[in-house]
Parts: structure tokens; C-alpha cells; sequence
């Protein structure tokens, strides 16, 4: 392959990105694949001999690019994916061309991490000491990282060396989340030996909060028991609901208790940057860590996740193994990325993360932001305004949870529907919506994350799912 091969190929593959982006609006969301379109992906045979690349774009142009997942429209509104920010698109063909480790050394990649991450930082305002945070592969391994860091420091004040001895033989640490707590956060306990059975679920209060009270009580009996209560997970944007918990209240029972308070932010905690729902994040700088994904808010092109921590030295403390053909006398004080975190060989996510912010500014991310939390405020308006529909919890951020209730239908009924209502939705292809169960309900949540995204594209959603919802019904019986 020559240069001007690879150079060939290159402009193919940008035009074939390019004509994707520009036709997202015009196609549907998404459509189940066929079986013949899905047999071409999933039995294709080891390849004896190689093919040229622009044989290899053009199976791409035919074989995957019409098939998307559908999170680039403007009228997607599932799960908390978002569209690629278009330079993060471009700089992550630059990055994969460099194809270095992000794990340490002196090279652009390396410098270029610490950078984003203080930037990261400075958006949502968390203080940022020196090597206080990396870049990951989304907030499930940035939890991991900071639950880590959290249960050596505790696991040190109990007179235990973790890291040496392990966990046998030591007084079960005791973690307190709520029934919103993102499944990513179980999933860490469970790695890291702590056990989903110590994992205490604290209640809300009606607004799906975090009850202070509760947590209090909570932590009172597991020391009573003879347990050591360590950890207790807050949330910047439940994936419900969007839901902030009151942070100051939180921090306060935490640093009284001696207890690491960790936010999951993955999704809302950059909801901060608009100044009308910026109040509902009031002390989540008081927290121990925070872990939140740029490749959701942002459009950071997946993947990358953030771990923030306020201790640098307890996250390197926690990671932190050099051996000896790892020495680097150039690395400076701070060592390598992977003294920080669990990963050694490292992709340089940082390019595509400085790319997006640079590109937008703050005031600019800031502004999209705004717009869609303005949207789905407006969403929720509109769906009190139609009889047909019941909004299920206040729009705090830019999640809308609601569900369709038709007329006469009972409890048992209404969920019936609401459970199949996504997929329908779905399969029409207009647009494309999740769901969830909240507070023992079936319901309908629309996450918006998309700028592009207009009110028409709202009412059009309100449109299908009440459609959906009368194809799901049947027809009207006869009553003669």
C-alpha cells in the first residue's frame, strides 16, 4: 500500500462520514436489520487473503453505515447516548494514526490528558490537584477507579493494608446507595470484593432524592453491627429521571461520619454549565470523587469516561506498581497515567476530548446544554397538556419519564402498554424512545442530549407514541 493509496482511501472514508452525518435527519432513526443484512455481519468467514481498502469502504458504505444504532438523529431520545461532536469525529482518526500508550512518558498524547482532565474539572467546577483524575473508557470504569481509592483509604483507617492482605479476615466495608443508583456502581462492588448483600439502598423521598435521614439511620445501625460504613454514592442525574441529589446535606452526614462521597455524574453533572438548573449542583465539589462520561453530554465520540478525585495521592496510592522496565526518570513527579488506574497500555482518547471542548468553548457547550434542558422542560409541558399522557416525575435536568394512559384503562393495563410502547415506537423508525420502571410503573423516559433536536421533533415523539400506543390497543371493538 502506498501513501496515495492510504491518501485515496482517507477522502472515501471522510465523505462516507460526512454524507452519513448530513443524512441523519432525513432517514429513519433506526429499523431492524434483515436477516440477510445481518447474516452478511455476523457468519462472515476469517478472510485467507486480504482486500483492498476501497473494496473494504465499499462494504462499509453497504453492509454497515445503513444499519446505525440511531443515537447521531436529532430525534433519538433513547437510553443517554449521544450524537459524535463533529470534531471529535476528525480527531479520532488523527489520534488512531498516532496509535501511541496514554499510559505515561513525554509525548503530546500524555500532556494533552492532563490538560482535558483539568478542563473537565473546571467545567463542572471540582477541585483539581496535580494528577487528580484520568480519562477511561466510560463512568462504569471510572467508578471502579474511585470506589478503589475509596476503599483503601477506608480499609487504611481500619489498620489494614488492602492492597497487601486482601479483604479476608477484615470487618465487611458497607457502601449506601439509592434504588436510582446507576447498575455501574453494584458492578464495582462486586469487582472490587466489597459484595452487592454490603451495598445498602437508602430511600428517596417523593422528588426521587437521596433521604438524608435515611442515610443516617442507615449508617447508625451498620456500625451498631460492628460494620465499617465507608462510602456513600450520590448522583448528578439519575438515569430515571435526571434527578440531582442534595449534595450539601449529603457532604455534610460524610465528612461528620468520615465517609467518602462519590458522585456519579456519567450523564448530568455538565447540566452545571446551565445557569438554570445550575443551583441543583451545589456542593457536588465537596465530594471525594466524581465520575462522569464526556462521550455523553459532550459528544465526545464513545469512548471516554472522566474519574475526578479530590486526593491525587489516594488514587495513585491505590494503582500505583512500576516495574522495573517501566522506570521512567522522565516522567516527573507525577509518574505515569497508569500509577492512577488499572490500565496500562492506554488509547489517546485526550485528542478527541480537547478537539469537542475546543472547538464549542464553554460558552458554547454551555449553550447546548441549555437548549436541552429547555427542551425537555418544554416536553414535559407538553405531555401535562395531553390528556392521553401523564408526566411521572419533575424534569430536573434533560430526562422526561412519562407514560401514555389511555382512557379508562386500569393500573395493570396502563403498564401492559407502557412496557411494550418502546419497542413499537422503535420499529416505526421515526423516532426513538426507551423505558424504564419508576416507582413500581412501566414508563416512557426521553433523554435529550442532542442540540439539533427541535420542538417539532418533540411533538412528533408525543405523535408516535400515542400511535403506537392505539396500534398496540387493536382496533375498536364492535359494540353492537
Amino acid at each position: 500500500m502506498t501513501s496515495e493509496d492510504f491518501r485515496a482511501a482517507a477522502h472515501t472514508a471522510a465523505d462516507l462520514a460526512a454524507d452519513h452525518l448530513a443524512g441523519l435527519a432525513d432517514r429513519p432513526v433506526w429499523q431492524p436489520m434483515d436477516d440477510a443484512a445481518r447474516s452478511t455481519l455476523l457468519d462472515a468467514p476469517l478472510p485467507a487473503a486480504g482486500r483492498p481498502l476501497a473494496e473494504l469502504l465499499a462494504a462499509v458504505e453497504k453492509d454497515v453505515l445503513p444499519y446505525p444504532m440511531g443515537n447521531g438523529s436529532p430525534r433519538f431520545f433513547g437510553w443517554v447516548n449521544s450524537a459524535p461532536a463533529p470534531a471529535g469525529v476528525l480527531a479520532t482518526l488523527t489520534a488512531a494514526a498516532m496509535n501511541p500508550s496514554s499510559a505515561g512518558g513525554d509525548h503530546a498524547d500524555v500532556h494533552l490528558e492532563r490538560a482535558v482532565v483539568r478542563w473537565i474539572a473546571e467545567l463542572v467546577g471540582f477541585p483539581h490537584p496535580a494528577g487528580g483524575g484520568l480519562l477511561t473508557s466510560g463512568t462504569s470504569m471510572a467508578t471502579i477507579v474511585c470506589l478503589a481509592a475509596a476503599r483503601g483509604r477506608a480499609a487504611r483507617a481500619a489498620g489494614w493494608d488492602v492492597r497487601e492482605d486482601g479483604l479476608a479476615g477484615m470487618p465487611p466495608l458497607v457502601g449506601y446507595v439509592t434504588g436510582e443508583t446507576h447498575s455501574c456502581v453494584r458492578k464495582a462492588a462486586e469487582l472490587l470484593g466489597l459484595g452487592s448483600r454490603h451495598l445498602r439502598t437508602v430511600a428517596t423521598g417523593p422528588d426521587g432524592l437521596l433521604d438524608v435521614a435515611e442515610l443516617r439511620a442507615a449508617i447508625e445501625r451498620d456500625r451498631a453491627a460492628g460494620l465499617l460504613p465507608f462510602l456513600v454514592v450520590a448522583s448528578a442525574g439519575t438515569v430515571g429521571t435526571g434527578a440531582v441529589d442534595d449534595f450539601d446535606p449529603i457532604a455534610d452526614l460524610c465528612a461528620e461520619q468520615r465517609l467518602w462521597l462519590h458522585v456519579d455524574g456519567a450523564y448530568g453533572a455538565f447540566g452545571v454549565l446551565d445557569p438554570a438548573i445550575a443551583h441543583r449542583y451545589t456542593g457536588m465539589a465537596r465530594a471525594d470523587s466524581l465520575a462522569l462520561d464526556p462521550h455523553k453530554w459532550l459528544g465526545v465520540p464513545v469512548d471516554c469516561g472522566c474519574a475526578l478525585v479530590r486526593d491525587s495521592e489516594e488514587l495513585r496510592s491505590t494503582f500505583s506498581l512500576v516495574p522495573s522496565y517501566l522506570r521512567d526518570e522522565a516522567a516527573g513527579s507525577l509518574g505515569w497515567f497508569s500509577e492512577y488506574g488499572t490500565e496500562q497500555t492506554r488509547p489517546f482518547r485526550a485528542l478527541k476530548v480537547w478537539a469537542t471542548i475546543a472547538h464549542r468553548g464553554r460558552d458554547g457547550l454551555a449553550q447546548d446544554i441549555a437548549r436541552c434542558t429547555a427542551l425537555a422542560r418544554r416536553l414535559g409541558e407538553l405531555v401535562e397538556a395531553d390528556d392521553e399522557l401523564e408526566l411521572m416525575a419533575e424534569v430536573q435536568t434533560s430526562i422526561v419519564a412519562f407514560r401514555h394512559r389511555a382512557a379508562g384503562a386500569t393500573g395493570a393495563a396502563i403498564d401492559a402498554v407502557n412496557r411494550e410502547l418502546p419497542v413499537a415506537v422503535q420499529r416505526r423508525g421515526r423516532v426513538f424512545v426507551t423505558g424504564a420502571r419508576l416507582a413500581g410503573h412501566e414508563v416512557l423516559r426521553a433523554c435529550l442530549l442532542n442540540a439539533a433536536t427541535t420542538e417539532a421533533d418533540l411533538a412528533l415523539l408525543l405523535t408516535e407514541v400515542k400511535a403506537a400506543a392505539r396500534e398496540l390497543a387493536g382496533p375498536p371493538v364492535d359494540a353492537r
